[in-house]
């Protein structure tokens, strides 16, 4: 039998939120978006069918207040806004990258785990 938890193992760290919404699918999809560089709304909402106009508002806004991305307004009719990832948001490819390439390596084994915990469920 192993040792018990510690019940206090956490008592010395803050609660801390994870620097990745990971309740928004669309943030690391918008990255790969933005890796080339500056991108209008209107160009962002191209790849990312099935997108609305309003969640991608919405995940810019996040990505903007966790400084992964930075907004630029210019004047003019209509107004013409582009995004762009922030030195903070390009140190997260790196991570992305090897979490696709997990992700790609290990689909399958991934899939038969869900097939089969849903089978037995």
């Amino acid at each position: 039998m192993s040792e018990p938890l510690d019940p206090d193992m956490f008592a010395g760290c803050r609660n801390i939120v994870p620097p990745m919404r990971m309740h928004n699918k669309w943030a690391l999809k918008i990255m790969v978006c933005l890796e080339p560089g500056r991108r209008r709304f209107s160009e962002l909402q191209v790849p990312l069918r099935g997108i609305t106009p309003k969640v991608l508002t919405e995940s810019l806004r996040a990505m903007e207040r966790d400084g992964f991305v930075t907004r630029t307004a210019y004047p003019g009719v209509p107004p013409r806004v582009e995004y762009e990832l922030t030195d903070l948001g390009r140190s997260l490819l790196g991570p992305m990258d090897a979490w696709c390439r997990w992700s790609e390596e290990h689909l399958t084994e991934l899939e038969a785990a869900r097939e089969a915990y849903d089978a037995a469920v």
